[in-house]
């Protein structure tokens, strides 16, 4: 989900929209409350917004049962999983191919962009510059991921040894591509500003308000381990894997999820544990 294209490992990493869908997990009722709050939109009829790299719907789907009746513009280039999006039929969601960089709508037309577990594969200035030509001015911009405890950053803690040891494994396949763990996609943001020794805020015509609002919310699920591994595995370099290497991997994930530190209920669930961040920002005209 570059900015001019799809990148290679997009392509193959998300080609299993299904899958994808049926084992990412959806967002907190709160976070979406408090998120459609900072964006403005909340308790607004009709309000437009663009869900950029809408993917298969999972956070469009929250969008379009609320009661604002809003007026939803899918935008999603992968065509796989734009399939798994259209095959939902949602009520008041418009379902288009277009990129970051392409987004379907005109000059100052959108009340909220918001991207979805995806804004990490466009964190750079062409993308910010056709999202804030889309926005009215005002409007907002906003992003939001899961992010399980095993998919975090390298300086993060995670709640048990289980997690830190899958987190660990991830990172063992980082392939360099941008993601929410590498936190490089809030550099775009931090790029409007330029300084030099003899300045130190020299504002580079800003596109959108600074510092960003931020708000992560913490959650536990409970799964069961093949469910576990199902959900590992829309993760895309493991989504890529195959034959020896998969075996490999899935060898060391069970290894980690059947440890002694793994909690579980009377059901044979585990306890995964992760965060939803959301982030926000507002169009300067």
């Amino acid at each position: 989900m570059e900015s001019a294209r799809l990148s290679d490992l997009a392509l193959t990493g998300f080609a299993n929209g299904v899958l994808y869908d049926q084992h990412r997990p959806s967002y907190p009722a709160s976070a979406v409350v408090s998120l459609l709050d900072a964006a403005g939109v909340s308790g607004v009829p009709g309000a437009r917004i663009v869900d950029l790299a809408a993917g298969t719907g999972k956070f469009t789907e929250l969008l379009a049962a609320r009661d604002e009746k809003f007026d939803i513009l899918a935008v999603e280039p992968h065509e796989r999983m734009r399939i798994e999006l259209e095959r939902k039929h949602l009520n008041r969601v418009s379902v288009k191919e277009g990129l970051s960089t392409t987004i379907p709508a005109q000059n100052d037309s959108v009340d909220a962009v918001i991207a979805a577990q995806a804004f990490h594969w466009f964190a750079n200035q062409q993308s910010l510059t056709e999202i804030h030509r889309v926005l009215k001015p005002g409007g907002s911009f906003c992003m939001i991921w899961n992010v399980e405890d095993y998919n975090q950053s390298r300086s993060a803690v995670p709640s048990t040894a289980w997690e830190a040891k899958l987190r660990d494994l991830i990172w063992a396949f980082d392939d360099h591509q941008p993601r929410f763990r590498h936190g490089k996609w809030k550099h775009v943001f931090d790029d409007q500003i330029k300084s030099t020794p003899l300045t130190m805020t020299a504002l580079a015509n800003p596109l959108f308000s600074l510092p960003l609002g931020e708000q992560e919310i913490k959650w536990t699920v409970w799964l069961s381990k093949d469910d576990v591994w199902k959900r590992y595995c829309t993760l895309s370099q493991i989504a890529i894997q195959k034959g020896e290497e998969l075996a490999s991997t899935k060898h060391a994930f069970d290894d980690a999820i059947n440890g002694d530190d793994v909690e579980m209920n009377e059901k044979g669930e585990v306890a995964l544990h992760g965060i939803t961040f959301f982030a926000w920002t507002s169009k300067i005209p």
